[in-house]
């Protein structure tokens, strides 16, 4: 029987640094699972087709099951557990929550995360354009209604706070 070797990996999680070794085909929603006990990350699918385990790398979003945790090395990560502002909730998180944009829960978190990138990305400036850009994010109790009144109620305070 043969072992994979370790490597170190610095994970930069929420602010944080996280020397960690990893087996170079450990995905990011297993490390940061399992080795940081950071659960708010879904492990749907495992295939990279539900987005429940959606994270920031650099500012952008990745389906953390289809990305090996030593290739963010030295990156900056953002889960959702990293959003809040100390108590305050970030306005994705307010904006689902007035608009009910969940059921089980399960799907939240990366709807939370995903709906950010859409934001920050430019792609919130309509109903369409929030559908297609959210496309990769499943919901199995189909809270799509909620959720896109979220996304546009969050890009409209996005959109006057930078004015």
């Amino acid at each position: 029987m043969r072992f994979v070797e370790e490597v170190t990996s610095t994970l930069l999680v929420n602010g944080r640094a996280h020397q960690l070794g990893l087996e170079p085909r450990v995905t990011l929603v297993d490390a940061l699972r399992d080795r940081l006990g950071l659960t708010g990350t879904k492990k749907g699918c495992d295939r990279g087709e539900c987005g429940a385990c959606t994270v920031h790398v650099a500012g952008r979003r990745v389906l953390a099951c289809m990305t090996l945790a030593v290739m963010v090395d030295g990156e900056p990560i953002t889960t959702i557990e990293g959003m809040a502002d100390g108590n305050s909730l970030h306005p994705v998180q307010e904006a689902f929550l007035r608009r009910d944009a969940f059921q089980c829960g399960f799907c939240t978190p990366g709807q939370v995360m995903s709906a950010s990138a859409c934001i920050a990305e430019g792609h919130a400036g309509s109903a369409a354009e929030i559908k297609e850009w959210m496309s990769g994010n499943l919901c199995r109790c189909a809270a799509y209604p909620q959720i896109l009144a979220a996304v546009q109620e969050a890009g409209t305070t996005a959109a006057e706070a930078s004015r």
